[in-house]
């Protein structure tokens, strides 16, 4: 049975707010601190890769990405799409660059996603926006050796329902190598009653079928082939880690599946992605290992 049914709502929203755990600092200064971290990397990335920004992958306004290109003359090149968190309401793409400081001095493509947060977008919106911003980046860079997926908190969830995704219903099938799920939310129903919930309005209904927990045989059928890397944070909230277990452990019950949990020592649920701006972190490692690149 879900402990998270027998809390409280104070109980619940403090599980589900990350801010409230980092033991570097106060809530509103930690977040403060992230957005900060993320445009200084995102204007780094900026001054060493060459750009295209706000490259359209479908009609609506907010449907843009920001591509970070090598200078690189090497025809091995991989991509990586990253996807923002932000609970579903908060960042953008202007600060998702910041993995690419040290991924473009290796050759590596990187991707920043932008999609409609809430409340301008809901959550059927936002899952079908980055699943179309996929089949986009297919279709404009055909000659990438490797495309990978990675994903912060909200974004970690986008990734993960990307991965989940029935290509029958798109032009293509993405063969994704791999994925890193940072942090991420994978059952959406104890977030239905926290604040979190306000602003995306979702219903049982909508959070059910956006709850990548509950597609796992969909994502034995279109990503058996992908390297799936759970990652959490030390000092993520018990309710935060509990997602990432629980999610590991369904795929790694599932056969077939190629999946990994790294559990991040001394990382709260924000420095946990920032500190892939440094190409000897961790995370930006066994990333490079995955992409043949380390």
């Amino acid at each position: 049975m879900s402990r998270w049914k027998d809390m409280n709502k104070d109980e619940l929203e403090r599980q589900f707010s990350p801010s409230q755990w980092s033991p570097r600092m106060s809530a509103d200064d930690v977040i403060k601190s992230h957005v900060t971290a993320l445009k200084e990397g995102t204007e780094r990335a900026r001054g060493l890769a060459q750009t295209l920004l706000n490259v359209p992958y479908g009609e609506g306004e907010g449907e843009k990405l920001d591509v970070y290109v090598p200078t690189t003359t090497s025809l091995d090149v991989p991509l990586v799409i990253y996807l923002h968190g932000g609970y579903w309401q908060f960042l953008s793409k202007e600060e998702s660059g910041f993995m690419a400081v040290p991924l473009v001095h290796k050759g590596v493509v990187v991707v920043a996603v932008g999609y409609d947060i809430a409340p301008k977008g809901n959550m059927d919106v936002m899952v079908s926006q980055v699943r179309r911003s996929v089949v986009s980046v297919i279709q404009q860079y055909s000659h990438i050796s490797g495309l990978y997926l990675c994903g912060h908190s909200a974004g970690a969830h986008l990734a993960a329902m990307i991965l989940s995704t029935d290509w029958s219903q798109y032009s293509v099938t993405p063969q994704i190598k791999g994925a890193f799920l940072v942090s991420g939310i994978y059952d959406l129903l104890p977030i239905l009653s926290t604040y979190v919930n306000e602003p995306l309005k979702m219903t049982e209904e909508v959070a059910l079928r956006n709850s990548p927990s509950q597609l796992v045989p969909q994502l034995k059928l279109s990503s058996s082939d992908c390297d799936i890397v759970v990652a959490v944070a030390q000092n993520d909230s018990p309710e935060f880690r509990k997602q990432s277990e629980d999610y590991y452990k369904a795929l790694e019950s599932t056969e077939g599946l190629k999946v990994t949990l790294e559990d991040v020592p001394n990382t709260d649920h924000f420095n946990i992605i920032e500190q892939l701006v440094d190409g000897d972190y961790h995370l930006t490692q066994l990333l490079l290992k995955m992409m043949g690149k380390s």
